[in-house]
């Protein structure tokens, strides 16, 4: 998995410290899981992409620019909230992942597969940004 480590990181790896490499919750999971290990608690598997892989699928779609002027509409007032999140979700499923991102996502499946003891195991999907849950400012709830 080394391979891909710019990309995806196990969870029993994370600390307090990965925030800005993984987000909030996956630090905090990281955080959780190994605490769990110390006390003889076995916690399910599992992965999180970095946000290294988030701008490489912002780069290889180029959309910074276009999100940003989105953004910019938004805060000129030149359109509303929902507008410009409805906007920016379109742009984002109608890109593609770079194939080393996506072999990275499915490499790290295999894997999980593998230690979860199956080879089709269900998987439960967060979002976490890099600058929630900070200590003085939380934005629950506002991520999609």
């Amino acid at each position: 998995m080394s391979q891909h480590a710019d990309q995806i990181a196990w969870l029993e790896t994370l600390r307090r410290t990965d925030v800005g490499r993984v987000g909030g919750k996956n630090a905090s999971l990281g955080e959780m899981v190994q605490a769990l290990a110390r006390n003889g608690i076995q916690v399910p598997p599992g992965f999180a992409t970095t946000a290294a892989a988030y701008w490489q699928f912002v780069e290889a779609n180029d959309l910074r620019s276009r999100i940003t002027g989105h953004l910019a509409a938004w805060d000129e007032h030149r359109a509303s909230l929902a507008e410009t999140g409805q906007a920016i979700r379109s742009l984002i499923l109608q890109g593609t992942w770079p194939e080393a991102t996506a072999e990275a996502i499915r490499s790290a499946y295999r894997e999980l597969c593998r230690r979860g003891g199956g080879d089709d195991i269900d998987v439960a999907v967060r979002s976490s940004a890099t600058a929630e849950d900070l200590p003085d400012a939380s934005f629950a709830g506002q991520q999609e």
